[in-house]
């Protein structure tokens, strides 16, 4: 049986004591990719910063690689949206791929060869080798999120979380980020990412959990995005689901 990798049961998530998210029951294996939907404000990334230990966990048993959120924090890899990073801050790709071994290196100990060798491997790993050079802050939007997803694989984290890994990013770039956690899923790692796209949802993961202020349903994609739970999901905005895919009208 494979490793668990998360088991929250009634979970409620939020900060100082107000929940944002209530109702949330997962069960998340090693290797199985989680895609969390929603619309804007329905606490998909409070879900994943409680992953993290940074959003509270108000209620019910919350457990993460067989430990509380804080304290697997260091074997989870986490992705977030490049719009929360400064894209003038002057640094190159290669040092904030870096930052992903500090935990393992401590804020005053220099790179060794094996971190070198390690960033080296992630970048090529994100189709950026070419890239290691330059400036952060000047790279394609689809660019970045690729370096920040580089900078969580790089210290081979056991859960890896994404925070809306799509958003602005070109078809190929979109493309790399999907192969990479299709390879990461195959060698054990599990994955959680948030996500507007129900295509990607659909196409890419195993289990799909819709909230928006509780948990509306989880289940298998052909389980989760039809019309029934995706209305609730969306207070009953209506559901095309015609040609084969499912798009969301605001009511």
């Amino acid at each position: 049986m494979a490793t668990v990798a998360l088991r929250y049961t009634g979970v409620s998530v939020g900060y100082q004591g107000r929940p944002v998210l209530t109702g949330v029951d997962l069960d998340l294996r090693a290797g199985q990719r989680l895609a969390l939907v929603g619309p804007n404000g329905a606490g998909k990334s409070t879900l994943l910063k409680s992953v993290l230990g940074l959003a509270e966990i108000l209620g019910g048993a919350a457990s993460v690689l067989d430990r509380t959120p804080a304290r697997a924090r260091e074997s989870t890899g986490y992705v977030p949206q490049t719009g929360t990073l400064d894209p003038d801050f002057p640094v190159s790709v290669r040092q904030v791929v870096m930052m992903g071994r500090y935990r393992r290196l401590g804020w005053w100990r220099p790179p060794r060869a094996a971190d070198r060798r390690a960033v080296a491997e992630a970048l090529d790993r994100v189709g950026l080798a070419g890239r290691a050079r330059h400036r952060f802050g000047l790279l394609s939007g689809g660019q970045r999120q690729r370096v920040l997803l580089a900078r969580a694989i790089v210290a081979r984290p056991r859960l890896l979380l994404l925070d809306e890994p799509f958003n602005g990013v070109d078809a190929i770039s979109q493309e790399a980020i999907v192969r990479v956690l299709r390879e990461l899923s195959a060698d054990g790692a599990a994955l959680i990412l948030s996500t507007h796209d129900l295509t990607v949802a659909r196409d890419l993961a195993d289990l799909v959990c819709l909230v928006n202020g509780r948990q509306w349903a989880v289940g298998t994609p052909g389980e989760t995005l039809t019309a029934g739970p995706l209305r609730q999901t969306y207070a009953h905005a209506a559901v095309d689901l015609a040609d084969g895919r499912m798009v969301l009208v605001d009511p």
